[in-house]
């Protein structure tokens, strides 16, 4: 991104950055008044208005000289200056090929140096990243790309046991015969550009590094008056759901929405240029490249990356090596590096911070992450891709207990209510369905009204379909999904409570409670169970812990034991697989 004017650059420096110079926490969030289930975000820093263009080179500007990206794998490491001209040069590339401000562009790729380069190159002339999830197939790749009309798709050749472009190739197999860019294929209609990673050659796709190359002086010359003619509320990324209860939803967000949801997350861990994140979690997620990626550049501080996926040992190395001052993880990613074979053998002091989301944290988890890994400042993060995405976070002062039993405190300029079947806000204290609104929520689901009405009511509060409860404090518990909620025999249960109970028993690592049908009672419940390495445990054993302890319909009827079980890329419970398991081997309806 050429760097701005000095003038331009000392304006958007003020507004962008004198309100975040501090590293101090925010103040205390408002808690809820009138015994009513409502808090408002405080808003001490102001919202900013502004493009993620705007922000980067603001941030270029500032800290140009300075570390901004370790991929370690790839033995690439690119200063602010660096990744500036890399981005510049890429998009360049891209008007070549004739995109414009508007279309959208696919990327499907476990975390490389080109995903960095193409999110903030397609925000810096304006085209829509539509994040594709690396583990999706076939059948999936297809819906996405024709769901919201992609133009052009970057990818890796492969991953894992995915032959991304063997599927593309299925898919479109006229790629085989077509010119680079000229693609006319009867599955998907609306692609042309295939831009491949790596230096192979592929018949009718263009190279990623051929393209960063493909664009002359004319180009280069049009990117500021682009990206100054960007509106900071135009939609920029997409990013499919998981869609576990049917087809995935397409989250549209803006510049607006993530540039300050990014700039609140960092801020609350007291983040500047001399932090460095290490970010083993997918950046095809929000956690990755908002709260990853974007959080950075907000900040001026580097982002370091082990490898193109989670593995505990190299993320520990990286941790180590490159001084990193924080790290983002799902709770399973914690215990990993934890139980690491050389965990013991290495010094974590640069450590202080970090993110723990995803998935509730058992407290001895979270023990052993403050004092094992020096990581007293780790905070809790709870949010949605739709509101992009967190709208709650602990403190790095907070007690130990609201780190695990809260998500913490409502985040600046968001508002949050806690509603009740008929859509009443409940008493302090009493469950329902949390609702967010403000800047965070999304502008909708791609060319999806209905979806969109349905998770977004006429006075602008988004639906989560968690279940969660305030305290008087204005801290959050999140108890379930809405949709995770057992009735058994006209009694309504709840299965984090139960979960969470079941971790008090020293042989459980891992636990899911879920609902199955039953003829008597409606549901009974289930719960499959990771067990401590070493260990065994019968169901009765388990039961017998629970008797006495919590209701009698509150202790499962099914207790299965599991090597593990069965998660998202982002360490996510995919209960309804459980559920479907259960089913077939219990024969039910």
């Amino acid at each position: 991104m050429t760097i701005l004017s000095e003038s331009l650059a000392g304006r958007l420096s003020q507004s962008l950055w004198d309100a975040n110079d501090a590293t101090e926490p925010a103040p205390a969030q408002i808690a809820p008044r009138d015994g009513k289930s409502y808090v408002s975000g405080e808003r001490t820093m102001p919202l900013r208005h502004v493009t993620i263009p705007a922000m980067f080179a603001d941030t270029v500007s500032r800290f140009g000289p300075r570390e901004a990206a370790v991929f370690r794998q790839f033995d690439k490491r690119y200063t602010y200056y660096d990744l500036d001209r890399a981005v510049d040069a890429f998009a360049a590339g891209l008007l070549s090929l004739g995109l414009e401000r508007g279309d959208r562009i696919g990327i499907w790729s476990p975390n490389r140096p080109e995903w960095l380069i193409t999110q903030f190159a397609t925000a810096r002339i304006g085209l829509v990243m539509v994040n594709i999830n690396p583990a999706y197939r076939l059948s999936e790749l297809e819906y996405a790309l024709n769901k919201v009309g992609c133009k052009a798709l970057v990818t890796a050749a492969a991953f894992k046991s995915s032959d991304y472009l063997g599927m593309i190739r299925t898919l479109a197999p006229e790629i085989d015969t077509c010119a680079a860019g000229r693609l006319a294929a009867a599955k998907l209609p609306a692609l042309k550009i295939v831009i491949r990673m790596g230096a192979e050659k592929t018949p009718g796709m263009f190279n990623f590094d051929a393209v960063s190359s493909l664009a002359g002086p004319a180009q280069m010359m049009r990117l500021d008056a682009i990206s100054r003619a960007l509106d900071p509320d135009d939609p920029i990324n997409i990013q499919f759901t998981s869609g576990t209860t049917g087809a995935p939803k397409g989250a549209t967000l803006t510049h607006y929405n993530i540039v300050n949801n990014a700039a609140f997350t960092v801020r609350a861990m007291g983040f500047g240029e001399a932090d460095r994140l290490c970010i083993p979690v997918p950046l095809y997620h929000c956690f990755g490249m908002v709260l990853g990626t974007l959080g950075c550049v907000t900040a001026g501080a580097a982002m370091v990356f082990a490898g193109e996926a989670f593995e505990a040992g190299a993320t520990l190395e990286a941790i180590v090596a490159e001084r990193c001052t924080a790290v983002y993880g799902v709770p399973t990613m914690f215990v990993a590096m934890l139980d690491h074979p050389d965990f013991s053998r290495r010094d974590y002091s640069s450590l202080r911070t970090g993110m723990m989301a995803g998935a509730p944290c058992p407290i001895e988890v979270m023990r052993r992450v403050v004092k094992d890994m020096h990581m007293p400042e780790v905070t809790i993060g709870y949010g949605m891709t739709e509101t992009s995405p967190i709208s709650f976070q602990s403190g790095p002062d907070d007690a130990l207990d609201d780190r695990v039993s809260t998500v913490g405190r409502i985040h600046p300029h968001v508002e949050v209510k806690i509603v009740d079947e008929a859509g009443r806000t409940v008493a302090v204290g009493a469950q329902g369905e949390l609702c967010t609104r403000g800047y965070s929520v999304m502008r909708g689901y791609w060319n999806d009204e209905a979806r969109t009405r349905e998770a977004v009511d006429p006075g602008g509060w988004m639906h989560t379909g968690d279940l969660a409860a305030l305290d008087g404090r204005g801290y959050c518990r999140i108890v379930g999904r809405v949709k995770d909620m057992v009735i058994r025999g006209g009694e309504n249960l709840y299965p984090r409570e139960i979960e969470e109970f079941l971790y008090s028993h020293p042989k459980v690592a891992e636990v899911q409670v879920f609902g199955v049908p039953d003829p008597t009672y409606g549901e009974e419940l289930a719960a499959w169970i990771v067990l401590q390495p070493g260990e065994q445990a019968s169901e009765d054993e388990i039961r017998d812990h629970c008797r006495g302890q919590i209701a009698h319909y509150k202790i499962p009827k099914y207790v299965r034991f599991k090597s593990e079980l069965p998660m998202t890329v982002t360490g996510k419970p995919q209960k309804f697989l459980m559920r479907k398991a259960m089913v077939e081997e219990l024969g039910l309806e």
